[in-house]
């Protein structure tokens, strides 16, 4: 898949939940959206925020679903996605996720914290054709920023530039 297609792919996904990925990230609080250490970028987390309202609030098994916390959780790594395009200019550039880590805000006794992670796997997987899966942490919490039913950080592997494959 080409840059061209990567990024025209990742702001279709994100039209069809209603994000902007021209759009840049804007911090919550006194963070950056991410860092970049050589060739390594930590994503600091995401919420499924749309604009400027959290779309997936409450705990899952209780205030919403597990096919909704599947939901959030693709609108969390559609969001990581726009901020690695924020970034480096192209999604062409990120080689890999090397780590992900799902923070699930769940109801004593749920233990569905993979499926949800699964569903931003699939479209990290889906949209950069990473060959290798990433290390990832799923979890469940007490609560997330904002009422988030989920949050979504990564670490990425990305060229520091040069032409498109």
């Amino acid at each position: 898949m080409s840059a061209k297609e990567r990024d025209a792919l990742a702001a279709e996904l994100a039209l069809e939940v209603g994000l902007d990925l021209e759009l840049p990230a804007v911090p919550g609080g006194a963070y950056a959206p991410f860092f970049r250490d050589g060739n390594i970028l930590y994503l600091s987390g995401q919420v499924p925020k749309v604009g400027n309202e959290v779309v997936f609030t409450g705990p899952v098994g209780s205030a919403i679903s597990i096919d909704q916390s599947k939901e959030a959780a693709r609108v969390c790594a559609l969001r990581l996605l726009g901020v690695l395009k924020q970034a480096c200019g192209t999604l062409e550039r990120v080689e890999s996720v090397a780590r992900l880590n799902v923070f699930v805000q769940s109801t004593p006794g749920f233990d569905k914290h993979s499926e949800v992670a699964d569903s931003a796997s699939k479209v990290l997987k889906d949209i950069l054709q990473c060959e290798v899966m990433p290390a990832r942490t799923a979890v469940g919490v007490l609560s997330l920023p904002r009422n988030a039913s989920v949050e979504i950080d990564l670490v990425a592997i990305v060229r520091q530039g040069g032409p498109a494959r």
